[in-house]
């Protein structure tokens, strides 16, 4: 067999090769011997098999088992050859040739992607410099009585009026689409504050101005992007009661108010609750200041200051995303129009080429940070945080997890965890922390 291996950079290689017929009939032939052993043909032993009838019965299945093989050790001698690990190969090779010739030979070629060497340089010279956030008075008095607020009881309104923006209303609920009740759709005193958008969009607008005791038909569409796919996109009838309508009542700031809010506290004081306060609204600022702020220009400077090379394969995948989000947001005209302009098609890739090389790249530069760094993400935490995330949602984790698992979402994920982690790490050193 034979083949020519070459580096095109540090992150792409192409292969050409010619597989012969020699090489293949080889490899056909060790095929169709592991297949006799175990083959049960009447009129023959076991392993006895004639190499020629296993062919014959075979044949196809074989020839291309024959193929793959031929193919899968053109791979291992073009890698040895060029000294690249198979831990660093990006995706499949793409096969850009496959001819089968004449003679019987294979004409093949191969564009393989493997991960780049990154030469950080000083990255820590490119460090942004890093402020601390203050908190004022106001904003730790103002957030002590929203807790205050939130905490309080509930109690039912001392005079009947019809419910409004706000109100804490008990109703009973069944919905029904097509006349037909549906899973998840009913429930008794149900405690609902109305203008916390909590349910479907609308539900809560057709509660305002109910009376005590007064029956209605709430009508609603699910949206298109609701999360149960029997339901999304389809209108819905709810039978809604009014029970009775409750407001928070008050609560009194002390000390007794602040060890209840800091359960384990030894000493819990207003003053103690009050500083606890302060360090959850500095510690919100400074994360609002990294992630805006911060962390997009540390890395926008990395990405200028960073020459590496990126595996073409993996630039094409992303200018491929960058265009499908695209053209889903296009309307029907528009995509007609696309359909009959290829140059069109072609212009919107180039448009698209800058932003996903700098994506790519960045991609590549936070790998190595984190590697400098020793910066890491368990597969355990990224399933920690999707449960976290998905029980704050009220959605059922392990459905969350796995269709982030079916969609191939969770590499993005941890790699979007890593990189908060790692820059996180850096930008702190700024502070003395």
């Amino acid at each position: 067999m034979e083949f020519n291996a070459k580096k095109i950079d540090g992150a792409n290689a192409v292969v050409t090769a010619t597989i012969d017929k020699a090489t293949l009939e080889k490899n056909l032939n060790k095929m169709a011997q592991e297949a006799a052993k175990n083959m049960n043909i009447q009129g023959f032993r076991k392993g006895k098999v004639p190499l020629a009838v296993v062919k014959k019965r075979y044949g196809d299945k074989l020839q291309q088992d024959a193929e793959a093989e031929s193919f899968r050790m053109l791979l291992i001698e073009s890698l040895k050859q060029m000294g690249i690990n198979n831990a660093d190969i990006i995706g499949e090779p793409a096969i850009t040739k496959y001819d089968k010739k004449e003679d019987g030979s294979i004409d093949v070629e191969v564009k393989i992607a493997s991960r780049p060497e990154v030469d950080l340089g000083d990255y820590a010279s490119l460090i942004p410099e890093v402020t601390e956030k203050e908190v004022t008075e106001d904003e730790i008095q103002a957030r002590l009585d929203e807790i205050a607020k939130n905490s309080a009881p509930l109690e039912k309104i001392k005079r009947k009026r019809m419910a409004k923006k706000d109100d804490f209303c008990v109703i009973d609920f069944e919905g029904f689409i097509d006349g037909e009740p549906f899973q998840g759709g009913k429930a008794e005193k149900y405690t609902l504050q109305l203008g916390s958008n909590s349910f479907i969009p609308g539900f809560e607008d057709q509660v305002i101005g109910m009376k005590y005791e007064e029956e209605k038909d709430v009508v609603v569409t699910f949206p298109e992007s609701y999360q149960a796919k029997n339901l999304a996109g389809k209108e819905a009838v709810f039978k809604v009661k009014l029970h009775e309508i409750q407001e928070k009542g008050e609560t009194l700031i002390d000390d007794a108010f602040a060890a209840k809010m800091l359960p384990g506290e030894e000493n819990a004081t207003v003053e103690v609750l009050k500083e606890k306060i302060k360090e959850q609204i500095k510690a919100e600022k400074m994360s609002v200041y990294y992630n805006q702020e911060l962390k997009p220009a540390y890395l926008e400077a990395l990405v200028k200051a960073t020459n590496v090379d990126l595996p073409e394969t993996i630039v094409e995948q992303e200018i491929n995303v960058a265009l499908n989000n695209q053209v889903r947001s296009m309307s029907e005209e528009q995509l007609e129009t696309l359909r009959n302009d290829k140059d069109a098609i072609e212009k919107m890739r180039e448009e698209a080429r800058p932003n996903a090389i700098d994506s790519v790249k960045a991609t590549f530069i936070i790998d190595a940070l984190a590697k400098a760094e020793n910066v890491n993400v368990s597969d355990q935490e990224v399933t920690q945080v999707l449960y976290y995330e998905a029980m704050q949602m009220g959605q059922n984790p392990q459905e969350v997890l796995k269709h982030y698992e079916q969609n191939g979402y969770l590499p993005a994920i941890k790699m979007s965890m890593i990189e908060d982690r790692v820059i996180t790490k850096l930008l702190d050193t700024k502070l003395g922390k």
